[in-house]
């Protein structure tokens, strides 16, 4: 039984996942990965760089990632 609860919430994701996003939701998706390029750009970057910048560049990352997944995820109820 426990199975097949896990199993229908994984297609649920899946099928969410999979159709269309309201607009305002694409324009927080577009936001999240301009972010997460921004701080896997200064994370990466060849340069030395401070710490601080490091740190903040970490969680502007995680931050745009958060908000990336959460907008793809969401439906309009409709």
């Amino acid at each position: 039984m426990k199975g097949k609860f896990y199993f229908d919430k994984l297609t649920s994701i899946r099928e969410r996942a999979q159709t269309e996003t309201p607009p305002f939701f694409k324009k927080l998706r577009l936001i999240g990965l301009v972010a997460v390029t921004i701080g896997t750009t200064i994370i990466m970057s060849p340069i030395a760089v401070p710490a601080a910048l490091t740190t903040i560049a970490g969680y502007v990352l995680l931050g745009g990632t958060v908000l990336s997944a959460v907008s793809q995820v969401t439906i309009n109820e409709e």
